[in-house]
């Protein structure tokens, strides 16, 4: 069973999903997100750039274009506009967000990897704990989701089996959102035994 965020709060979840979600039509351009710029026929004017912390990106002819904040096609009417008012007659500009790079979701607790990831597209849950190298064998067959929801914390909680058997729908996750797979402290201390206590003919003196 899955326990979901408040029904109160399902709408400003699904809102900030539309645009923190990298991949979705509403993505907004991020601090050091990679784009790939290319202008149609203008060879010398295909790049790929960096978006720097400040959220901006040099490019030829135009200079200093502002990205963060931005979806790709606010970013191409920008360059288009720039690029015709002097250089080019109607030109024809395209750009794709190669490198999510601004948008990270964590995953701690008993995981093999614990980490801080870039999302490198849509995520869900179950690619998430896949990333960080997969649950521990002390792991409670649980996973917390925390996500900031106007300025509050709320959680989830879902069931590993019913993601694993589609019971239950894997969730997309949004950038900023934490991971947590809970440990079993009964696992937890079988393991300590394990490792500590003497085996006698296979069998635990305990």
């Amino acid at each position: 069973m899955s326990e979901p965020i408040p029904a109160s709060e399902v709408a400003a979840v699904s809102a900030a999903t539309a645009v923190s979600t990298p991949g979705s039509e509403g993505y907004r351009v991020g601090p050091l997100d990679v784009l790939d710029v290319t202008v149609f026929k203008v060879e010398d004017l295909t790049k790929v750039v960096q978006v720097s912390e400040s959220g901006n990106f040099t490019f030829p002819l135009v200079g200093e274009v502002k990205a963060s904040g931005r979806t790709v096609s606010e970013i191409e009417k920008d360059l288009a506009t720039k690029l015709g008012g002097n250089y080019l007659r109607n030109p024809q500009v395209t750009v794709l967000v190669k490198e999510y790079n601004s948008h990270r979701i964590t995953v701690d607790g008993a995981v093999n990897k614990p980490g801080v990831f870039p999302m490198q597209g849509p995520m869900t849950l179950l690619q998430s704990v896949a990333m960080a190298g997969g649950m521990q064998e002390v792991a409670d067959g649980t996973i917390l989701v925390f996500r900031r929801v106007e300025g509050k914390t709320a959680v989830a909680k879902f069931s590993v089996a019913d993601l694993r058997s589609q019971k239950a729908s894997d969730p997309d996750l949004v950038a900023g959102d934490i991971v947590t797979v809970p440990t079993s402290d009964l696992k937890v201390g079988m393991k300590y035994i394990l490792q500590t206590v003497p085996l006698f003919n296979s069998f635990m003196l305990l």
